[in-house]
């Protein structure tokens, strides 16, 4: 177990049947980047049983937050969901991931595409002062099945307008676009259409897709993912990289289970 950090769990919140977010202490040791993930998990039996998980929090804070699907018969989320206040997780002491602004050429707006838990990142990189100074704009779009799935984003964002330190620096430049596929809502539709019907652009009142000022983030479910490489590589944007920045950059590391 010399590989993970043992880390105590502060406090849970479960914001739906099938999500919820956690907060536990972090080791002074453990350094990452906002928007990377780590594997994180439970000792079941004598033996790590682990996901990958993006950090929620950022670099900057003292404790370390997490948000979870639930999945009544996952080998971890099954177990993970009934943690609480006291008990012991494990923490991967390396952080990796591709969802870093060192991974995108300059840019002027900042999309940030997420589905579901794929808001973990992002959670995580709003919360950085870096990222205000490096673009004009940030659009943070979420997209869920139901109202009730994106309560954990909009408490989020509101905490941040609140603040002392983050209001006045999201004020002129953080947008964010929560819309829904299943229930009425003020947006409704997938992210996919949304962006090329230009409806997301048209909402906040800004251009539509634009090769020489848009960087994009993506993390969220696979067919998604996909969706969108496939739309971007269409209009000739190029996936970045450690090796050579790009675009736009994709989260692979989602939790399911």
């Amino acid at each position: 177990m010399s590989a993970f950090y043992r880390e105590k769990v502060l406090s849970v919140q479960h914001w739906t049947d099938t999500l919820f977010s956690f907060r536990a202490t972090r080791d002074s040791g453990f350094r990452f980047q906002n928007g990377q993930f780590a594997m994180i998990g439970l000792e079941v039996e004598g033996r790590p049983l682990l996901r990958a998980y993006s950090m929620a929090s950022a670099n900057h804070e003292e404790e370390l937050e997490f948000f979870s699907i639930k999945v009544q018969d996952g080998p971890l989320t099954s177990r993970l969901q009934k943690i609480k206040e006291g008990d012991t997780i494990l923490v991967g002491r390396k952080a990796t991931g591709t969802l870093i602004t060192d991974n995108l050429i300059p840019g002027k707006r900042l999309l940030l595409l997420s589905t579901g838990t794929g808001l973990a990142p992002f959670a995580s990189l709003i919360k950085d002062p870096e990222v205000y100074d490096q673009f004009d704009s940030i659009v943070l779009v979420h997209g869920c099945r139901q109202v009730s799935e994106l309560a954990y984003g909009e408490k989020l964002v509101a905490g941040l307008r609140e603040d002392e330190l983050f209001g006045e620096l999201l004020a002129d430049k953080l947008i964010y676009y929560p819309t829904v596929t299943r229930e009425p809502f003020k947006n409704r539709g997938r992210i996919t259409d949304l962006i090329s019907s230009e409806q997301i652009f048209n909402d906040i009142g800004q251009g539509p897709l634009d090769i020489a000022t848009d960087r994009i983030m993506m993390c969220g479910s696979p067919a998604m993912l996909e969706e969108l490489k496939l739309m971007f590589e269409g209009r000739d944007f190029v996936e970045g990289s450690g090796n050579k920045p790009g675009h736009f950059v994709i989260e692979k590391a989602f939790v399911e289970r």
